[in-house]
Parts: C-alpha cells; sequence; structure tokens
C-alpha cells in the first residue's frame, strides 16, 4: 500500500523524521515537500541532520498571502496525488500545507489521515486554527496527541475515528536528547555572519510569530526583558525578522542577547536541554520544554497545550518586558508526567494507519460483491 506524506514547514519535518522510519516498515511512503519553510536553516538542514528521505517532490512554494499560498499548494498536490494514485495522505499539524493536502486529498476520495488532530485555541483569528478545524473534519482518521484534543472533536461530533496515540514530538525529543547528550552540535552564527560562543549559563528564546516580532513595539517589550536577565540569552532569528532584529539590538544598544541565524533541530534540543529557562512563541518548543523540564515563558495569548501549563511550567505572558520579567520569577514545580505518551506514539500511529486502510480495503471488497 502507498501512503502520500505532506509536509512544508520545521514542526513535521521533526515528526516525519521518526514516523516515517515506523512507517516505511509496512508502506511505501511518497513524501512531498511543498516549501512553505524554503530557507536552508530551516528546511534542507533539517532533512539531512536527522536522516529524512529525500523528498519524492519538492513543490516550491512559500511566501504570499495565505490564500495564494494554499491554492498554489492544493493545484500542485492534487497533480501528486492523481499521479501517485495513494491509499491515503498522511498530514501533520495545522499549516497552510496541512489544509492544501487535505482538500487535495478529501476531493478525489482519498482517505486523509491526521496526526495531531483536535487540537484548538478557541477562535478562528488565528490562521492555523482554521487549518486544523478544516482538515479535522475532512479527514477519515484523526490522531491525537493528548485527551484534551479527542475532548475537542468529541464537543464537533467527531468521535468514531479519534484516538490518542500521544506525540510523535515526544518520541523525537527523546530520541535526539540522547544522540545529542551534553554536547553542541554546530556553533552559533551570528545575524553577520560571524561565530558566537555558547555561553555556560543561557536562557534560550524563540520569537517568530507576526504579532509578536513584526513590529518595533512589541518586539521591543520582549528584548528588552531578555536584556534585563542575569544571563545571555540565544535567540536565533527568523530570516524574515533580520533586519528588524539586527537594528533594534544596534538602536539599543543590547549586549545581552546572543542573537544569531536559524539553528537545525539537534541543536534546538541541546539549547533546550541546557537552557535555564524558555521564552517562545512556538508551540512545538513550549512542548520541548515541558518535555525537558524547563519553565518556559508563551508570549501568545491562547493556551495551546493546556498539559503544559500545570505548576506554571508553562505561562503565558502578552510581549510586556514586565509580565515577562514577573512570570520568569516565579518558581517550577517538575514531576513526572505523561499527558503526551510514552514515546511509542510512532508505532501506535502507524497500527492505526493499517487499521484504517484494511477497513477501506474491506468496504471497497464488499461494495464490489454487492
Amino acid at each position: 500500500m502507498k501512503i502520500v506524506t505532506v509536509v512544508g514547514a520545521r514542526p513535521q519535518f521533526i515528526k516525519a523524521a521518526v514516523v516515517s522510519r515506523e512507517l516505511r516498515k509496512e508502506f511505501e511512503e511518497i513524501l512531498v515537500h511543498t516549501g512553505q519553510h524554503y530557507d536552508y536553516n530551516m528546511s534542507e538542514v533539517f532533512f539531512e541532520e536527522l536522516d529524512i528521505p529525500k523528498p519524492d517532490y519538492n513543490l516550491g512554494i512559500s511566501g504570499g498571502t495565505h490564500g495564494k499560498m494554499t491554492g498554489e499548494m492544493l493545484i500542485e498536490i492534487e497533480k501528486v496525488l492523481l499521479k501517485e494514485s495513494p491509499d491515503a495522505v498522511l498530514l501533520y499539524g495545522d499549516t497552510n500545507s496541512t489544509l492544501a493536502g487535505a482538500l487535495a486529498a478529501v476531493k478525489l476520495h482519498i482517505p486523509v489521515i491526521h496526526v495531531e488532530a483536535g487540537n484548538r485555541l478557541g477562535t478562528k483569528n488565528n490562521p492555523e486554527e482554521v487549518n486544523r478545524i478544516l482538515t479535522d473534519h475532512a479527514s477519515s482518521l484523526h490522531l491525537c496527541c493528548t485527551d484534551s484534543a479527542k475532548e475537542y472533536l468529541s464537543k464537533e461530533g467527531i468521535t468514531d475515528t479519534a484516538y490518542v496515540v500521544g506525540d510523535p514530538m515526544y518520541d523525537a525529543f527523546k530520541f535526539y536528547s540522547n544522540k545529542v547528550k551534553h554536547e553542541a552540535t554546530e556553533t552559533l552564527i551570528s545575524l553577520c555572519g560571524e561565530k558566537m560562543e555558547i555561553p555556560e549559563k543561557f536562557y534560550y528564546m524563540t520569537c517568530h510569530r507576526e504579532e509578536n516580532a513584526g513590529k518595533d513595539e512589541t518586539l521591543i517589550e520582549i528584548l528588552s526583558a531578555m536584556e534585563s536577565l542575569d544571563s545571555k540569552t540565544i535567540y536565533p532569528v527568523h530570516p524574515r525578522n533580520t533586519g528588524r532584529v539586527k537594528r533594534i539590538i544596534e538602536e539599543k544598544g543590547y549586549k545581552n542577547i546572543i542573537a544569531c541565524k536559524p539553528v537545525g533541530y539537534l541543536m534546538s534540543v541541546y539549547l533546550v536541554n541546557h537552557a535555564e529557562k524558555i521564552v517562545t512563541d512556538s508551540g512545538g518548543l513550549q512542548r520541548e520544554a515541558f518535555f525537558a523540564e524547563k519553565q518556559c515563558i508563551t508570549v501568545f495569548d491562547y493556551v495551546v497545550w493546556p498539559e503544559t501549563m500545570i505548576d506554571d511550567r508553562n505561562q503565558l505572558s502578552k510581549p510586556c518586558r514586565e509580565e515577562i520579567l514577573n512570570k520568569l520569577e516565579k518558581k517550577q514545580t517538575v514531576h513526572e508526567n505523561h499527558a503526551f505518551g510514552d514515546g511509542n506514539s510512532c508505532k501506535k500511529i502507524v497500527k492505526h494507519i493499517i487499521n484504517i486502510l484494511k477497513n477501506e480495503e474491506k468496504r471497497y471488497e464488499r461494495k464490489i460483491a454487492q
């Protein structure tokens, strides 16, 4: 049997790295990279260092409005599906690549399998929320990372096809943390191209969302908070924010922020495991902080992963210097937690895919017999 997997962004590459290893034991997998993340440090490096199979198709679609990007992806993914005639399409997360893959598949009557199904923020003002909802309602199999995700699906009338399998990001984080251990996997490179040393003690920050990094006022608040801490902050900067970050750091004279080019996944795993605390607006990094038992401040208006919010291990903050600093000062209570599974979600994902495709095959045989 043949599965077409569609990926396009950093978190999807990480999930594919661990799921594809299991998937290819049972299926022929055709990997489609939409090109949504196109920069070397945001895309190609992940395929290299995580040993992800080279994409069978690279659509090279990036930039533009959400509608333009999604529409172009839909057209090109449909061409691939018509050529490959897969038994199912496997999708991850909530990007434009995810929605385009779901729409292309469901219109061709190909079963859609959604990993990370059921996550909800509770507002359609967030474009990823729209992608999640539409993808889930086009899917034939819903594989949830957590119990709360399955509960959201139940409220929307999706019950018989929803299963909690755990989080493949947890599988990946465990696997690659053991591989990296205590050695940095690459050298930090400044935004100007110079090599930078990793301090013995540091904070780790990512900040890429438009509402945080897209204007001076909010970004200055966040950077000012990090500048005030007792140790330096390592800040890998998204390519589209490089100019603004460089200018603000120079104008404000910040000395406590190590602004560098994006790092690979293995390096990010190292930084998460060795940071004092973490500040982010990434849905993936806040989970990784939780996996590593590091306190995290998430600069966002909505709870993405409620399981991470226990005991102040993850706290929401406005892009406000004082609020970020106040929440970083809170003490954290860490205890064992299995909200994201036992590290074997990939095997469970493949098991459910096998089951649904067997059922689809039986239904087809019964239809032919009639």
